[in-house]
């Protein structure tokens, strides 16, 4: 039995990670993930006293997150991203996107035997996105059975459900999954694609729209969360480009490379108001096609440049 702080925060060192990126995905924000994952953390500490050694930490630790997150998502609208919005834009929260960093923890946290989705594919943007067109107990029982890799048994023990009940929910869970999702691509960048970031940076920083526009494919989107408002086509994103990088924007840019939800992705900074120097603008995440880039999404979210260690100001 835990009783002692020692062991407590030993547990939390192994597994801090794996419950904040498990939070992420069942609430689409970095940011709510960390409270969460507080809450949960405390929630633990305080039931410490429930938990046997010949029980599993990890599902014990798993069991209260998911739940913490479940009354959480009760009173919370589910986040989406702007082409995936059905609904009037006042009704809808913005996903966030999560830092690659946050994820070094993971390497050596085997998913169970059960586990269906990699680390690296579950955290995904595409993936993540559409986890949020389930409801919140098919979104747990789906992570729980296909990321995590817990078995029926586990999973209804900790949903405190029977073990039909979460046969059921995974079933539906999965095939609504299959319409939302988007492929993905979880593996390393080769030479090649390697070299179009290269360029994909000279051409925001140089404010060349022609070699920008040529990186994309034909039927690339472009969103900027919280803006409601996204673009399909290589000529809708040029327009908007044309506009954007006018007298009036904020340009000329500087582009700083980091890594969100296993995708290359870069922090912008635009020109300072008071012209000195450069500050943040967006986190944008990058999904490649081949060598093409099929979607840019531009989180316009300075606030989160914190949880991505990216400096303040250029």
């Amino acid at each position: 039995m835990i009783v002692d702080t020692q062991s407590f925060e030993e547990l939390v060192r192994t597994y801090r990670g794996e419950l904040h990126v498990h939070c992420y995905r069942m609430l689409g924000s970095v940011l709510d993930a960390e409270d969460l994952v507080q809450e949960a953390l405390l929630r633990a500490w305080r039931s410490r006293a429930t938990f046997h050694e010949q029980a599993s930490p990890r599902t014990w630790l798993y069991r209260i997150a998911t739940n913490a997150c479940l009354t959480a998502l009760a009173h919370r609208p589910r986040r989406l991203l702007p082409e995936d919005a059905d609904g009037p834009s006042y009704e809808v929260a913005w996903l966030e996107p999560y830092p690659d960093r946050l994820l070094d923890d993971l390497a050596d946290a085997a998913p169970g035997p059960e586990a269906v989705y990699e680390q690296r594919e579950a955290t995904e943007l595409a993936f993540v996105a559409a986890l949020q067109h389930l409801p919140p107990r098919q979104r747990a029982v789906l992570l729980m059975r296909d990321v995590v890799g817990l078995g029926v048994a586990e999973v209804a023990m900790q949903l405190e459900s029977s073990r039909e009940a979460v046969s059921s929910a995974h079933q539906r869970a999965r095939a609504t999954l299959r319409q939302h999702l988007r492929r993905t691509t979880a593996r390393s960048l080769n030479a090649a694609e390697r070299e179009l970031l290269e360029r994909y940076v000279v051409a925001w920083e140089t404010g060349d729209l022609d070699t920008l526009v040529d990186m994309l494919a034909e039927d690339v989107v472009l969103s900027m969360p919280p803006m409601p408002e996204w673009f399909a086509g290589r000529t809708a994103v040029r327009g908007f480009f044309e506009w954007a990088w006018g007298p009036a924007g904020p340009g000329p840019f500087r582009l700083l490379r980091t890594g969100a939800n296993c995708q290359p992705a870069f922090g912008l900074y635009g020109r300072s108001p008071d012209g000195e120097g450069y500050t943040p603008q967006a986190i944008q995440v990058l999904t490649l096609d081949g060598f093409r880039i099929a979607r840019l999404h531009g989180f316009v979210r300075p606030d989160l440049f914190e949880a991505f260690s990216l400096p303040a100001r250029l």
